[in-house]
């Protein structure tokens, strides 16, 4: 399904006529937000990159070239919908209003989890052991349903659950459970799978032999395959979906093709495996650079796109301060939220550990 050709002109496929009415509850003022939050992380993107080159984090995860997917889809939740991300889903953390900071704490190691997500629009925290957030997700969705919390019939407080994986997470056993839970129970919940074409070095060919959206088939629940370069129709394939959800329709699966431009992480050196060609023709069909060809055909002013890319300068600036204030936490940490009540053994190794750092700068009895 796709609403915005490579080259940013709005051509409909034949496939979007159910979609449309989702389209059409967008205005230019959504427009603008899906633009500003796309250039947005992109900056951010390449700044906790930088910082990661520097030693300030022990790794980085990429989402250039991802943006349009993430944008889109965040966009169609609600504000009482449940977010489950994978560890690439940066732009939705922002848009459900986390600080970006603590993504970047995350991965400098100085948190035990990164956030709570009730403060953070329910937004969970990072998984970076793959499709485990598919299963708890499916998990939270059938808790919904015993809470009656969903399938009322009210719109506007109905929740459901969107869970984000890709390709890769997709061959994972966790995946393909977390599947048959929400297709046996009917979960109100969508699963949203980024087809970035690489799991680390093996390609989505190798992967599977039929497109992804597919197996949503065999599960029993319906299953749609979106150009995830495209935002708006990222957001109108993931709205429907979220509607039928909440509505107590049952699960659905979103297949969003796009692309990782970057390095899997930090860790990867993609010029290893990848054609260079291949690259170049993902490149040519940026996210960014075809919306922001929609908007000006739209006539939206030079000046919006140029504070835009203004504002996300300051952004990353502003992230990049901030990162370099990280203070590591007190060693306590380990120990505090191990039990409820204190236990004699923690209470033990936390003296054992005192006393051995102690015992490095001289200060022990």
């Amino acid at each position: 399904m796709q609403l915005l050709t490579a080259d940013g002109a709005f051509a409909p496929s034949e496939s979007a006529a159910e979609f449309l009415p989702y389209f059409e509850r967008l205005t230019e003022a959504d427009y603008r937000k899906f633009y500003r939050d796309m250039v947005v992380v992109r900056k951010f993107d390449t700044e906790a990159a930088n910082l990661q080159r520097q030693g300030q984090l022990a790794l980085w995860v990429p989402s250039h070239g991802q943006e349009a997917a993430q944008v889109g889809s965040a966009y169609a939740t609600r504000a009482q919908d449940h977010v489950f991300p994978s560890y690439r889903e940066h732009v939705v953390g922002l848009i459900r209003g986390l600080d970006m900071v603590d993504i970047l704490r995350m991965l400098r190691g100085v948190t035990l989890g990164g956030w709570t997500p009730e403060e953070h629009g329910n937004f969970h925290l990072y998984t970076l052991v793959l499709a485990s957030q598919t299963l708890h997700a499916t998990g939270y969705a059938m808790g919904m349903q015993l809470d009656g919390a969903t399938a009322t019939g009210n719109p506007e407080t109905d929740q459901a659950v969107i869970v984000y994986y890709g390709d890769g997470a997709s061959s994972q056993g966790d995946a393909n459970e977390a599947l048959v839970f929400a297709a046996s129970y009917q979960t109100p919940q969508v699963f949203f799978l980024q087809n970035n074409h690489w799991a680390i070095s093996v390609p989505v060919s190798r992967q599977s032999r039929s497109p992804l959206y597919l197996r949503a088939g065999g599960f029993g629940m319906p299953g749609v395959q979106v150009d995830g370069n495209d935002v708006l129709a990222s957001y109108a394939v993931t709205a429907k979906a979220m509607d039928d959800a909440r509505a107590g329709h049952g699960p659905s699966l979103i297949e969003a093709l796009t692309y990782r431009v970057g390095a899997h992480t930090t860790a990867d050196d993609p010029t290893k495996y990848r054609d260079p060609d291949e690259l170049a023709y993902w490149v040519a069909r940026d996210p960014i650079v075809r919306f922001r060809t929609y908007l000006q055909g739209l006539g939206v002013e030079q000046e919006f796109l140029d504070s835009v890319d203004e504002e996300a300068a300051d952004h990353a600036a502003d992230v990049r301060r901030r990162a370099l204030e990280i203070t590591s936490p007190d060693r306590s940490v380990i120990f505090d939220n191990v039990y409820a009540e204190p236990h004699p053994l923690v209470v033990e190794q936390k003296a054992w550990l005192d006393g051995y750092e102690t015992s490095f700068d001289g200060s022990e009895s």
